[in-house]
């Protein structure tokens, strides 16, 4: 097949799809998309050191990533950007929402963590990615 055939039929699979994605579109100015989609580049990375350091029975360094990066101390790290870049102004109230509800267990997880116990600890971070698979369940910024 020619590549000036296969391009628009690929184009027509991704609307297609587009169109059929059930989840809340958020629109964000350009800056704003930037910095979410850098920052849950991050949370993935952040999460990802997390179940590293739990596998490893550092529970308590876990914790202290979970709540550096993910929980309540990771609040309002774009605040010092213009407004067009900090994505929290722009989402909708329910994503917002969510995103908070993020912090809150990430926040949870760290305390839990902090005493050591890794079973206990295991059992709090599906509270920490629930929140991530809610929103990204629910929400799409294309």
């Amino acid at each position: 097949m020619k590549k000036w055939i296969v391009l628009p039929l690929l184009l027509c699979g991704v609307f297609a799809r587009a169109a059929d994605d059930g989840r809340q579109l958020a629109t964000l100015p350009a800056a704003a998309e930037a910095a979410l989609r850098e920052e849950m580049r991050d949370n993935l990375l952040a999460l990802n050191e997390i179940l590293a350091l739990l596998g490893a029975g550092k529970v308590k360094e876990a914790g202290e990533v979970a709540e550096q990066r993910l929980g309540r101390s990771a609040m309002g790290k774009h605040r010092d950007r213009p407004f067009d870049a900090r994505p929290g102004p722009h989402m909708p109230p329910a994503m917002h929402n969510l995103g908070m509800d993020e912090h809150i267990a990430a926040s949870e997880f760290a305390r839990i963590a902090a005493k050591g116990d890794r079973n206990k600890a295991l059992a709090a971070l599906p509270a920490v990615t629930g929140t991530c698979v809610s929103c990204h369940y629910g929400y799409r910024i294309r």
